[in-house]
């Protein structure tokens, strides 16, 4: 039995990498390129976008645009 905790034991570059080898992995990823120490941020930060060779570059901002699109419909 896994308990919630045991996430922790691994970085988010490890937990990327694992997804990113997963043949059944169909999606992406969108992590900040530093790691959040505190619950808000307001500065301007750099993100990175990580996807595997199930979808391609067009695929994925394909991907990404949807997901905007539905966010913005979300919150209006």
């Amino acid at each position: 039995m896994h308990r919630e905790t045991d996430l922790e034991l691994f970085s988010t570059r490890e937990l990327i990498a694992e997804l990113m080898r997963r043949r059944t992995f169909l999606g992406v990823v969108v992590h900040s390129e530093e790691e959040l120490k505190q619950r808000s941020w307001n500065d301007e930060r750099v993100f990175k976008v990580h996807f595997n060779g199930n979808l391609d570059s067009f695929e994925a901002g394909r991907l990404l645009e949807s997901v905007a699109s539905r966010i913005i419909i979300e919150c209006d």
